[in-house]
């Protein structure tokens, strides 16, 4: 069964949806496969999303979902190990870009919803309804995630700058 209309959504919204979940997942092939997981599942059912109501919010939901059961089956089947390929950044990147890796690795540290509603209120720019909507929860759990989030990473921060004094 052909479904054009959602060829011609995927061709217009792919390339956010792949940031969207970089920022999420902060590796493009975890990215990758959460867009991919996600599309294959709103594939059969395109129809009524776009009956029942804004299929980008269905999509970004599932992204979101798609990673964290991936991280969830990761966790439960191997032990996590230092990445191989991460390289630590070469004294001739600019600082914007080494600001950018501390702010990432910074992210990191969160739990998988913190990290997404971060992602979605300050990359995304998203109000706190849509962002509930994403994730399944009420405005008021999301405010509740970002301010647990930012209270972490200021810890997290204050901690390292004693250290480093």
């Amino acid at each position: 069964m052909e479904r054009p209309e959602f060829d011609v959504w995927v061709g217009q919204r792919g390339a956010a949806l792949l940031r969207f979940a970089y920022l999420i997942t902060r590796d493009h092939s975890r990215a990758e496969e959460a867009v991919q997981d996600a599309l294959v599942a709103a594939y059969s059912r395109w129809s009524r999303i776009c009956r029942d109501g804004d299929p980008e919010s269905y999509v970004r939901r599932s992204i979101v979902n798609a990673d964290i059961s991936r991280w969830r089956r990761f966790f439960r089947r191997e032990s996590p190990t230092a990445d191989p390929y991460v390289h630590s950044p070469s004294p001739d990147h600019a600082v914007a870009q080494a600001e950018q890796d501390a702010v990432w690795a910074l992210c990191a540290t969160l739990p998988a919803k913190q990290r997404a509603a971060v992602v979605l209120r300050y990359y995304e720019d998203l109000p706190d309804a849509e962002i509930a909507e994403i994730l399944e929860c009420s405005p008021a759990t999301v405010r509740s995630q970002i301010h647990r989030a930012l209270a972490s990473l200021r810890t997290t921060l204050i901690t390292a700058e004693e250290v480093n004094h």
